[in-house]
């Protein structure tokens, strides 16, 4: 994930989390980002400067996690789970099933996988409707 400093033609200066910047550059093309503030889909990318993890960072970063943060990342480890006990893993075929689900080639089923930034694209560009799973600390061990 990354943090990107952001902010709206009314100079209104905001906080988003992305996968990576073509995830924003794909979420602002749709009209998906837009300001806390004001609601306008108007929104760059403010100049910041980069932020380097280090391994006491990351330290810092669990013990700053607070009784709200906890909660909410046991909802989204829920939501990971119910979807993987209920969905058919299909690996990097992610974007070929989805796509056969979506013009009827294939019967209606949940599925996950992987798919890469220009197969994401194409499944956006094609009006394929998909989410991606939250990426877990757990899941990177």
């Amino acid at each position: 994930m990354i943090r990107f400093t952001l902010c709206c033609a009314d100079g209104h200066e905001f906080d988003g989390w992305f996968r990576n910047g073509a995830d924003f550059d794909t979420q602002k093309k749709r009209g998906l980002v837009t300001c806390p503030a004001c609601n306008s889909p108007k929104v760059e990318k403010a100049l910041m400067a980069p932020a380097v993890a280090t391994a006491r960072g990351k330290e810092k970063l669990a013990l700053a996690l607070g009784d709200e943060q906890r909660r909410l990342m046991g909802q989204l480890r829920e939501v990971a789970r119910k979807v993987r006990e209920n969905a058919d893993y299909v690996g990097d075929k992610f974007a070929e099933e989805a796509r056969k689900i979506h013009f009827g080639e294939a019967d209606p089923r949940g599925i996950y996988g992987e798919a890469s930034p220009d197969e994401v694209k194409g499944l956006l560009d094609d009006g394929v409707e998909f989410m991606p799973l939250p990426d877990l600390p757990e899941d990177r061990n």
